[in-house]
């Protein structure tokens, strides 16, 4: 027997029998299965639901309940077609289960749409429940995690370009640079007003371009990073009054916090440097929006545990953070390389913001991400958490 064959028919006897039902369907993910088989699953950090002969989602578990992002009672109103696409492997996965007998395996499956967002694939498990004509359980493994590991390990290579690009234009462009500046300072000395202002052009430009390598030469900076126990809510705290008092002064700021979240092993300024970045593109992207909006969300998500290279042991990354805003979204073609460097989609714009705050909590070990739709972008950052006993800062008050 294959161990997905074992892993199903486990699944199978864990959803043995019919699932109760309460008002307007299964009343909670305790009642969508029996007896202490809903604890089981409940216990399960991956999505698993019933799928009944007509097509409707019977019974739902807490992870589930998660990824779909309604409640067991909810689902159970609605098919399984109302969330993934139509024409998804999945429908045809549910059929072959139910002709054969027998579990079934696929894996990579896309089921992104716009009720579950983009870049949702999974693995699926699908199984005949037991006693239960008709009947499919359906157990969905999100690769969302390992996608992230990989897409952060590109974030870093391509870092890693830009840090041996930075140190060439050091020693080839900025000492030319400096005596073309020069040169054109004393040329506007003798100069008319015409020449003058030829003359203050080429001296801005030649800053531009100094500032722009200064900027790539932070990727090059190989030093130990610092790191505390910092309060993140006092790091969004600060970056809300820098907003509000700036850049996104028309902006609604919403703060959804964990109030219980435990300190975030980092380091307080670059924190800063980061959030400030997501909050200014937030605030850049959401000009002529109407009813602009950017949320700050903190959350604790538990059993996030990843092998980092160089790494022996697993890193525990449980604390989430987000910036969402309402705009009108990032391009579908520009998403899988938005933290690579000078990839970017304003006019003006370098390229570098992003893949530097990929670098810095890259730095960190943690990973950061994004999922974009229309009114819906969302940064994500999993970081670890401080686990010594050291003393956490107290969360500033804005004057």
């Amino acid at each position: 027997m294959s161990k997905s064959e074992a892993r199903s028919l486990g699944l199978r006897g864990m959803l043995k029998g019919s699932p109760r039902r309460g008002r307007g369907g299964v009343g909670s993910s305790e009642s969508a299965f029996e007896g202490g088989a809903g604890a089981v699953l409940n216990a399960l950090p991956h999505p698993v639901v019933m799928i009944t002969e007509e097509g409707r989602i019977a019974g739902a578990n807490q992870a589930a309940e998660i990824f779909f992002q309604n409640s067991a009672s909810v689902l159970a109103r609605y098919e399984l077609s109302h969330f993934v696409p139509f024409g998804s492997p999945v429908f045809s996965l549910v059929e072959q289960v139910r002709e054969n007998g027998g579990p079934v395996t696929e894996y990579r499956v896309d089921i992104s749409s716009p009720r579950l967002g983009l870049e949702r694939v999974v693995d699926v498990y699908a199984s005949p429940v037991a006693e239960t004509a008709g009947n499919v359980a359906l157990m969905l493994l999100p690769r969302s995690v390992t996608e992230k590991i990989d897409r952060q390990l590109t974030h870093r290579g391509a870092a890693r370009t830009v840090t041996g690009l930075a140190a060439m234009l050091a020693h080839e462009i900025k000492n030319p640079l400096s005596g073309i500046r020069g040169a054109a300072q004393l040329l506007e000395a003798d100069g008319d007003e015409n020449e003058r202002a030829l003359t203050r052009l080429i001296c801005d430009e030649a800053d531009r371009i100094v500032g722009l390598v200064d900027r790539m030469e932070i990727f090059a900076d190989d030093r130990p990073t610092e790191r505390e126990a910092v309060n993140i809510h006092s790091i969004l705290e600060r970056v809300k009054v820098i907003a509000r008092n700036g850049f996104a002064r028309n902006v609604r700021i919403v703060e959804e916090y964990d109030p219980s979240l435990p300190p975030v092993f980092a380091n307080r300024d670059q924190l800063i440097q980061v959030f400030l970045n997501l909050v200014k593109n937030a605030a850049e992207a959401l000009h002529g929006t109407k009813d602009p909006e950017i949320i700050f969300r903190t959350a604790f998500r538990p059993g996030i545990r990843l092998s980092m290279p160089g790494s022996r042991s697993r890193v525990s990354l449980p604390l989430e953070f987000s910036v969402i805003d309402n705009g009108p979204g990032v391009p579908d073609d520009l998403l899988p390389y938005l933290f690579d460097p000078f990839v970017t989609s304003k006019t003006n714009g370098t390229g570098l913001g992003l893949a530097l705050v990929a670098k810095i909590i890259g730095d960190h070990g943690g990973v950061i991400e994004c999922e974009s739709q229309p009114r819906r972008t969302a940064f994500r950052i999993l970081m670890p958490a401080h686990t010594d006993d050291a003393p956490i800062e107290e969360l500033e008050t804005p004057q």
